[in-house]
């Protein structure tokens, strides 16, 4: 047996008719796979699961958050302080940068936790057509070719080419954003047609919402939309926010700053005499006085607060929105005439 295509780079499957991909995939448009041919597949392509997304453990993660010049200094200044005896000072210092450690790894750890949530979304049961017999099976399990069955409340657990169907609809809100149910029909598209409007297909993790339909497995896995997705927010690299880039200049100019200052001190204070070590001690206490400990642990938290506030800003932004349509409406509305 031939070994059917099915990578999404190879072949653009909505652009063929119900026949073609039968033929193209190998499969029965009645009967399904056979369970010996469901196995052999599934040995070569692997289970319809999205890959495990690459983290850094624990400690990376941890250690990641002391890399700040700002930190550095104020690492450095806490060592100090504590070495001059002033040992409240220097717990104070080591604690706020604890703190902002902590809730660094707790904002890294919920960005994390929505890559497993795109995962989740695919685990799911799917009922399947194999060898002329519809079962129900586990999502991890099918492959392409697979006839999947799909009725109003199921969630697609694959990308599928439509072949057949009867008043169906999907929400695709999850993958394209549309708010509204899509009608789906089996007619081939041109090949240039967004992922969005492919009426013929169904996408992994979206929801069929009415109707029945039936379509052939095409993708699994991460060769699907939805893997497309994971793995490009599992590749995104942090970009630098107009505020981080702020921050990280405005600690380099406090640096050469401070360390300027604090040098200055102690050169005119050794040039009139003073004793040395003396001028030290002075120098490294105006260094850690000027330092806003504080800084790092207080941005950290008030984005943190910001971000758990959005949802709720997002709902009295719609709500006045609606508010000033009705207003609009009712206020601009013609008058009756008096009698």
């Amino acid at each position: 047996m031939t070994q059917p295509v099915v990578a999404r780079s190879d072949t653009v499957h909505h652009t063929l008719v119900p026949h073609e991909v039968v033929l193209l995939l190998e499969t029965d448009l009645h009967h399904g796979l056979s369970e010996r041919e469901a196995e052999l597949r599934l040995q070569r392509f692997g289970p319809n699961v999205l890959p495990q997304a690459k983290s850094a453990g624990l400690l990376v993660r941890w250690l990641r958050q002391f890399h700040h010049p700002l930190i550095y200094i104020l690492l450095a200044a806490g060592a100090v302080t504590g070495l001059l005896g002033a040992a409240v000072d220097a717990v104070v210092i080591f604690a706020v940068v604890l703190v902002n450690a902590v809730v660094g790894v707790i904002q890294e750890s919920k960005a994390e936790a929505a890559l497993e949530g795109l995962r989740a979304v695919i685990r799911t049961e799917a009922r399947v057509l194999r060898g002329g017999q519809a079962r129900r099976l586990p999502s991890q399990d099918l492959v392409p070719g697979d006839l999947v069955l799909v009725e109003a409340g199921d969630r697609v657990p694959a990308d599928l080419r439509l072949v057949r169907l009867a008043e169906l609809r999907a929400d695709e809100s999850a993958l394209t954003g549309e708010s509204t149910p899509v009608a789906k029909d089996e007619i081939a598209l041109p090949r240039d047609t967004p992922v969005a409007d492919r009426r013929n297909m169904l996408y992994s993790g979206t929801m069929a919402t009415s109707g029945t339909g039936a379509g052939i497995v095409v993708a699994t896995g991460a060769e699907t939309e939805l893997g497309e997705i994971h793995r490009l927010v599992g590749t995104t690299e942090a970009l630098a926010t107009p505020l981080t880039r702020k921050l990280t200049r405005f600690s380099k100019i406090l640096t050469v700053g401070i360390l300027t200052l604090a040098a200055v001190t102690f050169a005119v204070g050794a040039a009139r005499g003073e004793p040395a070590v003396e001028m030290f001690t002075a120098a490294v206490a105006l260094a850690v006085g000027a330092i806003p400990e504080g800084l790092p642990a207080a941005v950290t938290i008030t984005l943190a607060i910001g971000v758990t506030r959005m949802p709720g800003a997002g709902r009295w932004y719609g709500a006045c929105r609606r508010w000033r349509r009705w207003a609009a409406r009712r206020w601009s509305a013609p008058t009756r005439p008096g009698p």
